[in-house]
């Protein structure tokens, strides 16, 4: 069985998220393949997409947010994400019992004794007009909430009931609170069912699309991403379509036989990656991309810049300067490529067709 390192598998990852290359694709197109873009940080899909995509054009994603072609929904391990309308409705049910669980293990002791689903019933009633309301107005029109209403206000808007966040929120330069919404109500009908079937055909289409956009990668990997521990039978399913690697450690790498793996050689150019971004979170191992010594900032809201294809400093802006700081010594070329693409960045964030990067220490 072929063995791909880790710099093999770090050009498959720059391939498959337009990292290496900058894309073509419309955002909607972009938003698809990538399997939407954390974005509990609203401005953050922005960055993501410009770092992807040639001319991106901020006001094209706040056109398909107000039109309702993406929405902002929680799902993958619970975390809110800007993915298609499409893909809200095939997948939000598949989540829905890690939605559930996560949930209710976060607020265990506050629930304990509460009906569940009498509480999605009235949830679901409550928001049936179709209006945006905040987690606080939700609880507030319950007939008795109890003394938890953190607790019940987090069930019902990111597990109980399949539900969106309307804008203002997650328009570019916008800041405005949450205000949900029935996702039916937002997108016109009911998610889709997950059909009684072993296979599980809503998880195989899942790693499918996570192959296309992560691969090659472990079923460990695809389990970290999603945050759904049933899919071996869908993995199961799927193999006879599948290629199968192994990592430098030995482990068994799926992908599809078609997808692109450049060769390990191929120059990676520098690239800003916004807060929580899945080219580094859609793994369990992450060593592709980023040092175990340096994990802990993609989980602590840290912007990372990525040299030579792996991360090698963050990024911050003070009064509309880039600011890089270097988790490594950068090389003379390096640090003039970072503070070029870092003044790109600038110019994008600020509008106004100037920008400033530095180096700092």
């Amino acid at each position: 069985m072929t063995v791909l390192d880790d710099r093999a598998l770090n050009r498959a990852t720059l391939a498959r998220q337009s990292l290496l290359e900058r894309a073509g694709t419309p955002v909607l197109g972009a938003v698809a393949h990538l399997c939407g873009l954390q974005a509990q940080e609203p401005q953050e899909p922005f960055t993501g997409l410009w770092s992807r995509l040639r001319d991106f054009d901020p006001a094209v994603l706040d056109d398909l947010l107000v039109r309702r072609g993406v929405v902002r929904i929680h799902l993958m391990r619970r975390t809110v994400h800007l993915v298609t309308a499409a893909d809200a409705l095939a997948w939000r049910a598949r989540h829905q019992a890690m939605l559930r669980q996560r949930v209710f293990g976060a607020y265990r002791r506050e629930l304990d004794g509460v009906d569940l689903d009498a509480l999605a019933a009235e949830g679901r009633a409550v928001m049936a007009d179709g209006t945006p309301r905040t987690m606080a107005e939700l609880v507030a029109a319950l007939a008795d909430p109890g003394p938890a209403r953190r607790a019940v206000g987090e069930m019902l808007v990111s597990a109980l009931v399949p539900m969106a966040q309307a804008p203002p929120r997650g328009l570019w330069r916008t800041k405005a609170g949450v205000r949900n919404v029935l996702l039916s109500s937002w997108l016109g009908r009911e998610v889709d069912p997950l059909p009684p079937d072993a296979s599980d055909p809503a998880g195989q289409a899942l790693a499918r699309r996570y192959l296309a956009a992560f691969g090659p990668a472990t079923s460990s990997d695809l389990r970290a991403w999603c945050g759904l521990a049933g899919l071996p039978a869908a993995v199961a399913a799927l193999r006879g379509e599948l290629v199968a690697f192994r990592d430098e450690r030995g482990r068994e790498l799926l992908d599809l036989p078609d997808a692109p793996r450049p060769d390990p050689g191929t120059p990676a150019p520098v690239r800003f990656l916004p807060a929580f971004d899945n080219a580094i979170l859609g793994y369990r191992d992450r060593t592709r991309i980023i040092d175990d010594a340096h994990r802990g900032i993609s989980v602590a809201g840290e912007r990372a810049v990525l040299v030579d294809g792996r991360v090698a400093a963050t990024w911050r802006t003070d009064a509309g300067t880039v600011e890089v700081a270097p988790l490594r010594p950068l090389s003379a070329a390096e640090r003039a490529e970072t503070v070029e693409e870092g003044e790109r960045l600038a110019s994008f964030l600020s509008g106004d067709g100037t920008g400033r990067a530095r180096i700092v220490t």
